[in-house]
């Protein structure tokens, strides 16, 4: 596929387009981001109650551990210190349940914000690039071949303006039907001209 016109006002305006639609969705993928950074903060609380409800059974469970060795009264001390064992669990769990929260938002967040944009740009922007360089490759392509001129000429005819044509000659049809190849070959510059290309040799 031919991406670029050959002609440079075209081809300039086709570069800008692209750098402006390519800016536009790095912008926001940068954005997108940025945002995924500043949410991922958020789990700072929950690793904090991870950290501390772990230091904290830690400890619970090992003095119960050492309690239970004391005669008579361990198993019942034992018992008492393992309530701020599961309290340190339960800590743990909500921190853990905090940083989920966390990290799902971290990556919805972003998705949501950059999401629209970015498919408007692409929706917008890519098709009309990929159709221009699908009809520049062709119109190159049948330029090349015997007779690619007649084509070209005949495209000319059923899609240029009337005021266009009128320029070429004053029956431009008549003329192509007739062979005429100096009103063929103007046609077939004015079809390729009108996508930018120079003409075919």
């Amino acid at each position: 596929m031919k991406w670029y016109a050959d002609r440079p006002g075209r081809f300039l305006r086709q570069v800008l387009a692209d750098v402006v639609a390519l800016a536009w969705i790095g912008g926001w993928i940068w954005l997108g981001v940025q945002v995924h950074d500043t949410v991922q903060r958020l789990r700072g609380p929950g690793d904090g109650l991870v950290n501390a409800g772990g230091g904290l059974r830690d400890t619970f469970r090992d003095a119960a551990a050492s309690a239970g060795k004391v005669p008579f009264v361990g198993e019942q001390l034992a018992n008492a210190l393992g309530a701020g064992t599961h309290a340190g669990s339960r800590l743990v769990d909500a921190g853990n349940g905090e940083i989920d929260i966390a990290e799902s938002l971290a990556f919805w967040v972003p998705v949501a914000l950059v999401l629209a944009p970015v498919l408007f740009a692409l929706l917008l922007w890519l098709p009309l690039r990929v159709r221009y360089a699908r009809s520049a490759a062709a119109v190159r392509r049948i330029g090349a071949l015997d007779g690619g001129d007649d084509l070209l000429a005949l495209r000319a005819l059923t899609r240029l303006p009337l005021r266009t044509l009128a320029r070429v000659s004053d029956d431009p049809a008549g003329d192509w039907r007739k062979g005429r190849r100096r009103v063929i070959g103007e046609l077939a510059a004015m079809e390729q001209n009108s996508l930018g290309l120079r003409r075919s040799t």
